[in-house]
């Protein structure tokens, strides 16, 4: 029987099986690549951005901000390196809270502080996982604490913090930074953008232990370096003399602006009371304003000389024309305008009548003038719009324009009322009479660099007293009133000092010109004036012919004395005006009078260390016997008047800016104390310390008499100069002018003989009165 093979059934199940087993890994081929598609091409940002956060960490790095400089370059405001501790929590564990009880108590030394108590630390590293603040740049003390503990997961970064070695001076000018080192105040907020700089970043791979492997750095650029028109020295007078004021009226508020009035630059600008920008967490927020430009007021008596200017130049009138003042009274429209309660003038010139300040005389020079030819006068003299001074939230004032005046506004305008100016304005406005009659637009920036002080391409710009405006005027500069009535308005003002109501404002050796203001301030609740807040005011010049200097003085809310501006601001102008052409080594235009003696001075105590001179008590005759000077010899004459036209020749002579140093030797120690402990480095300090004595100047040929003294050759002559500070300060200026110094008592120079600016002989011994 033939059986036939039987064909084996394998390979249809070997070729279903086949079949399915492709389409499985079809499929899974499939979900794969799906899956793939999705995380490399859909979500392929958001996981390379979690991918980068695991392996890297990028920090920024913050630019190094500009320096703030005066015109001398010294450092107003300086950048120093402080640290700063973070941690990334996730590092942290379990152990975030005992973190957050160690560190904040090293860190968190103020109640008031927030920021670092212990609540907001463990808040903060709760609510992330790569990074957290701890405390910001601490202390060089507080940093070393910290790392004592070397807590897991804490680590320190480098920031840039601002200091101001100066601590409270020009504060409001230079303003303040915030936390994260951007300007909120002054210049530090109006130049933001060019002080900061550009923020350079670092790329760091790590490993799963958050080792660091690479880095990759980009340099952040540094902020621009700002050179200030101020003065320190002379900022420092006008602070001084102020807080001096503000103490003895117990006033609200003062300002002092010091222009050179041939430029428009500020050479200090003194607020009172100010902060200090190191500490801004315990500063009052009311004082960080800068009234000079931020504040109007009326300026009462003081806007005066913009009615009398523009009735010279605009009307015709003469200083020597007589005005009737209607003895002190005068009814407009049903209104009546007096003058102070004391003054009851009649027929009077107008230069007196500007000069003992009459409000009918005020008005009728108003009058003569029209309202819109007076309101175009106003507006020359820069009233009514933004000065342009480079300082923030700068007012343009209050000035309307005249189809807004009622029928009388015209005689409150020209006595000051009515009208609300800042103190910028006022000097402002004062020194387009002192310059010749042109507006210059006030500036306090010099110049914006890239170079730093010590590389040469970058200079000081010491302030030396011009007697012309410059030749390529600035942007917004133009004649307001001629040369002759500017010339004429001088000499009226300086009739105010000698003759009228501004006698305290008289300076000694130098002529000066100014204007009395006393306004009164509006009830906050009547909506009247007030009869007891008022704002005292004075503004002027010195010396008159020859403007070198303008300054404003403002106090609000005088609570002692008679509150007028020719007792209360007057007196502060003298002081400052005088240090500061003194300062500024100006030539005397008149003679020197005999200095006052205070009867309320303590007594002088002697210190035989220092000098080995008893005190004879009469300096002249002390230094009439060390310089053998005979009988005839005018220095033995009291009140010489020859001293005048002796000084003027002696101008060049004087010690020059970056010389002077007697300022120097009364700031305050705590200035360079606290510098040198936060690391910087400042030129304020005293640099006759770290400087050998100047060598003398070329001693002239003498003999010895019989009897032991010096006789020196006189055909060579010389200015004294002014000699005030410690022992060396006054050795150092003396051998600089070819003089030696003969020092009675101990501590600070206070008198000296011959008085300052007097011409002697090369050689000649000065007496110095030291006294603590």
């Amino acid at each position: 029987m033939n059986s036939s093979s039987r064909q084996p059934l394998t390979a249809p199940i070997r070729r279903i099986r086949f079949v399915w087993m492709a389409i499985f890994f079809m499929a899974w081929t499939g979900v794969i690549g799906l899956r793939l598609v999705w995380l490399q091409v859909i979500r392929h940002h958001d996981w390379t951005e979690r991918a980068a956060k695991q392996q890297q960490r990028t920090f920024e790095v913050a630019p190094r901000r500009g320096v703030l400089y005066d015109r001398n370059l010294r450092e107003l405001a300086v950048t120093v390196l402080a640290q700063s501790v973070y941690a990334v929590p996730s590092e942290l564990g379990d152990n975030r809270a005992n973190v957050a009880e160690l560190v904040s108590g090293i860190v968190h030394v103020d109640p008031t502080d927030t920021f670092t108590s212990r609540p907001a630390i463990l808040a903060r590293l709760n609510a992330s996982r790569n990074f957290a603040w701890i405390a910001r740049k601490l202390s060089p003390e507080q940093e070393q604490r910290i790392r004592e503990l070397n807590l897991k997961g804490v680590y320190f970064q480098k920031e840039f913090k601002r200091f101001y070695p100066n601590t409270d001076l020009a504060a409001q000018t230079l303003g303040y930074v915030g936390i994260d080192d951007i300007g909120l105040g002054g210049m530090e907020r109006e130049f933001e953008d060019d002080l900061h700089g550009t923020p350079g970043h670092v790329l760091t791979a790590v490993d799963a232990k958050r080792h660091a492997l690479t880095s990759d750095e980009r340099e952040p650029l540094p902020g621009q370096n700002l050179v200030l028109s101020i003065d320190t020295n002379i900022q420092y007078i006008a602070e001084r003399a102020l807080d001096a004021q503000m103490e003895k009226m117990k006033a609200a508020h003062g300002t002092v602006v010091v222009q050179d009035p041939h430029t428009g630059q500020i050479l200090a600008l003194a607020i009172s009371p100010r902060y200090n920008p190191n500490d801004l967490k315990h500063q009052d927020p009311a004082i960080l304003k800068n009234l000079a430009v931020s504040d109007v007021y009326e300026p009462g008596s003081t806007f005066k000389l913009v009615t009398y200017a523009a009735a010279l130049d605009g009307a015709g009138v003469q200083p020597t024309d007589i005005v009737d003042c209607q003895g002190g009274a005068m009814t407009m429209f049903g209104r009546t305008l007096h003058d102070d309660k004391s003054d009851h003038f009649g027929r009077v010139t107008v230069q007196f009548a500007l000069e003992h300040s009459s409000d009918v005389g005020a008005a009728k020079m108003a009058l003569k003038l029209g309202n819109q030819k007076f309101y175009d006068y106003i507006r020359g003299f820069g009233f009514g719009d933004r000065s342009g001074v480079e300082l923030p939230s700068e007012t343009r004032g209050l000035l309307r324009a005249p189809r807004k005046w009622e029928a009388t506004s015209i005689l409150s305008i020209a006595i000051g009322h009515e009208v609300a100016v800042t103190p910028i304005q006022l000097v402002t406005m004062v020194s387009s009479i002192a310059n010749g009659g042109t507006y210059l637009p006030p500036h306090i920036l010099l110049n914006e660099t890239e170079h730093a002080k010590g590389d040469g391409q970058l200079q000081p710009a010491a302030y030396h007293p011009s007697s012309a405006i410059p030749e390529k005027m600035p942007d917004g500069a133009h004649r307001v009133v001629t040369e002759l009535t500017a010339a004429k308005m001088r000499m009226m003002m300086h009739g105010t000092i000698t003759e009228g109501t501004g006698s305290e404002a008289a300076l000694n050796g130098y002529s000066a010109g100014g204007k009395t203001g006393t306004a009164q301030k509006i009830d906050p609740v009547t909506h009247t004036y007030s009869h007891s807040r008022t704002v005292a005011s004075f503004a002027g010049f010195a010396p008159v012919n020859n403007p070198a200097i303008s300054v404003a003085v403002v106090i609000d809310d005088p609570q002692v004395g008679t509150r007028y501006g020719g007792t209360t601001s007057a007196p502060v102008f003298a002081e400052v005006a005088q240090q500061v052409l003194e300062y500024l080594g100006v030539p005397h235009d008149q003679p020197l009078k005999p200095a006052k003696k205070d009867a309320s001075a303590p007594k002088m105590e002697l210190a035989s260390t220092e000098t080995p001179n008893e005190d004879p008590g009469d300096l002249n005759a002390l230094y009439e016997e060390l310089n053998t000077l005979p009988a005839d010899d005018p220095l033995k004459q009291k009140n010489d008047a020859a001293v005048a036209t002796a000084t003027a020749k002696a101008a060049p002579m004087q010690a020059s800016t970056s010389e002077k140093k007697g300022v120097f030797a009364a700031l305050p120690d705590k200035i360079m104390k606290a510098f040198r402990e936060h690391g910087g480095s400042s030129l304020m300090t005293d640099e006759a310390d770290n400087k050998p004595l100047p060598k003398a100047a070329p001693q002239p040929q003498s003999a010895s008499r019989p009897d032991g003294a010096v006789v020196v050759d006189a055909s060579a002559k010389v200015a004294v100069p002014v000699l005030d500070g410690g022992l060396r300060t006054v050795i150092q200026k003396a051998s600089a002018a070819g003089l030696r110094v003969q020092p009675v008592g101990s501590g600070l120079a206070r008198e000296q003989v011959p008085a300052a600016g007097t011409m002697v002989p090369i050689g000649t011994e000065v007496v110095v009165r030291f006294t603590r």
